[in-house]
């Protein structure tokens, strides 16, 4: 058995994967996976991970995080989503960090899980235009409290990644990032499902296709119903620069709603988060997915 924990980050589609999984049944019950959504994630691990303060789990809260996993003998791996796994939104930014109960709580599910491979999904997404829509999603006290009590430049997703190579270096580490995710949906299904790297998955481009104008869709579609069976690098490139010339700017552009954040911010934050994306690239214990 293995064990796939897709957990966020928020504003990063929730929903689509599960979506995806579910619209891949056929392939992945041929490969034995299974796919769970936020309610079996509900009932296997958040009696345990709701505690305020993670810690080592007494044999009788290992048996219960184990009990929730599927018993069919025919599942070789089980994905569960939640973005609420690692926190909800009104947790996502405390003690100046993204996510700071990241690193122990997958700590926590290591120990539980200790003779089962556990891999870590999560969507990064640049820090400037993500911190403000998060804390526009929360009541005005939780917002001001923490604009007041936080250095918002210096959030990035570097402590999450190392809380979690630490606290829990049995977890295999995936990210891509969410600006890019259109792309790469395939190869973070495939990996995410731990199907062969040269499947092609029917659906793999129906999330680009989507944010697509007409022209742009009957490019798209030109280019793939004439690739070579695992030509891949090209057909990005080409779809990269159709997905700039063709995306439709409601589905792609966001407003900057949080008072005093400019496109000055979002530029500097921009710079650090490509930085930041090299950084991890180079990181051992972790696998960032690009196009």
């Amino acid at each position: 058995m293995q064990v796939a924990i897709h957990a966020g980050a928020a504003f990063t589609g929730e929903g689509r994967v599960l979506k995806a999984l579910r619209a891949h049944k056929s392939v992945l019950t041929e490969h034995g996976v299974a796919a769970f959504g936020p309610r079996q994630y509900k009932q296997a691990f958040k009696p345990t991970f709701s505690t305020s303060e993670p810690q080592f789990l007494t044999p009788e809260e290992t048996s219960q995080v184990r009990a929730g996993l599927t018993s069919d003998p025919s599942i070789r791996r089980a994905v569960f989503q939640s973005n609420a796994l690692i926190a909800d939104s009104k947790a996502a930014i405390q003690d100046g960090q993204l996510y700071p109960r990241a690193g122990k709580l997958m700590s926590v599910l290591d120990q539980a899980l200790e003779d089962i491979r556990i891999d870590f999904f999560f969507a990064l997404r640049n820090p400037g235009t993500f911190i403000p829509k998060l804390l526009m999603s929360l009541p005005d006290e939780d917002r001001e409290n923490i604009i007041r009590n936080t250095d918002l430049s210096c959030l990035n997703w570097i402590g999450m990644v190392d809380d979690i190579r630490d606290m829990a270096p049995g977890v295999n580490i995936t990210l891509w990032s969410n600006e890019e995710s259109p792309l790469i949906w395939g190869d973070i299904l495939r990996r995410m499902c731990g199907l062969p790297e040269e499947l092609t998955l029917e659906k793999e481009y129906n999330f680009l296709l989507s944010l697509l104008d007409e022209a742009g869709k009957e490019k798209a579609n030109a280019l793939l119903n004439a690739r070579p069976d695992g030509e891949q690098t090209g057909l990005r490139y080409a779809l990269a620069d159709i997905l700039e010339d063709h995306a439709q700017p409601e589905l792609v552009e966001e407003e900057l709603e949080l008072p005093g954040w400019s496109t000055d911010i979002v530029d500097a934050f921009s710079e650090l988060y490509e930085q930041d994306l090299e950084r991890l690239e180079s990181m051992p214990g972790v696998q960032l997915l690009r196009p």
